[in-house]
């Protein structure tokens, strides 16, 4: 089991995801047509500071199948930010994909291959 990460920890996790879904929300507005260029920079940063953050603190690891899904996000999101033309499909996939591993029994969330 895990410690409690210490008060300043739990609340630069819960800035990084208040910015990781705005990010997420302007990523999307983006591909849809709105003018905001920094919706793919600020969902890969805050994405980042999230994995970093989780890592530290032992809540997830990249053996399991969590923390891989999560690198394949991010190299997803940056495919989306050099590829503007596959970001649509890219972004639905992401969502879904995101919606199904984030609320998946734990178990499966934690699952490594070959144990």
């Amino acid at each position: 089991m895990t410690a409690k990460p210490s008060e300043w920890r739990r609340w630069l996790g819960i800035a990084l995801r208040s910015a990781h879904l705005v990010g997420v929300t302007l990523l999307g507005a983006t591909l849809l047509g709105a003018p905001v260029p920094f919706g793919a920079a600020l969902t890969l940063a805050s994405g980042l500071g999230l994995l970093a953050s989780e890592l530290i603190d032992g809540r997830i690891a990249l053996t399991e199948l969590a923390g891989a899904v999560v690198l394949l996000k991010l190299a997803l999101v940056a495919a989306m930010w050099a590829w503007p033309a596959a970001g649509v499909p890219l972004f639905w996939g992401l969502l879904v994909v995101s919606a199904v591993v984030s609320h998946a029994p734990k178990g499966l969330r934690h699952w490594r291959p070959g144990r």
